[in-house]
């Protein structure tokens, strides 16, 4: 966490604290169970302002707990063959488990930002805190998968963007599902 810590402060030496061993990238995916839970609040927040109850125990839990885990295997698969594809497949190891560590940031800000909504905020405040949130995140990765890859700022910006389309891609998958 210490080195995800340094990249969401715009540090690349942040990079240098991630393994860069196969196995290392393999271990940071323990991100993921440690941002389950946020991903769920956030999943139950949503749902109870949309008014939903119980019914979201079922089909729906279990779609977006599916898509959930699809979101952490599709972008580092994809993401491998696109390092692979630029002649950058070595330095892939580090840049995931940088990627897994600062998913963690990034949950822990959305839900910093669900809290008050929540419990009833709104607003233009609200509103214009979470699109800096947005646009903080989105630069977070991409400054993750520059320096992590060490790519260009286009190249960086077209993996970016791909891990954007997987997750529209995934939210509609899991709506889907919840559908039947």
């Amino acid at each position: 966490m210490a080195g995800a810590t340094l990249l969401a402060r715009g540090r690349p030496e942040g990079m240098v604290l991630m393994e860069s061993t196969p196995s290392g990238a393999w271990r940071s995916f323990i991100a993921a169970a440690i941002c389950l839970p946020a991903f769920l609040a956030l999943r139950f927040f949503s749902w109870a302002q949309a008014g939903a109850g119980m019914e979201v125990l079922g089909r729906p839990l279990m779609a977006e707990i599916i898509t959930y885990a699809l979101g952490w295997l599709i972008f580092p698969l994809i993401s491998l063959f696109v390092a692979e594809l630029w002649g950058r497949g070595a330095a892939w190891p580090r840049f995931i488990a940088g990627w897994n560590w600062i998913n963690i940031i990034q949950y822990l800000l959305w839900l910093a930002l669900a809290v008050p909504v929540a419990l009833g905020a709104s607003g233009l405040l609200l509103q214009g805190l979470t699109l800096a949130c947005f646009g903080y995140l989105v630069w977070l990765e991409w400054f993750t998968v520059r320096v992590g890859l060490g790519l260009t700022g286009g190249r960086a910006t077209a993996v970016v963007f791909l891990d954007l389309l997987i997750g529209v891609f995934l939210a509609g998958l899991a709506q889907r599902l919840s559908l039947g």
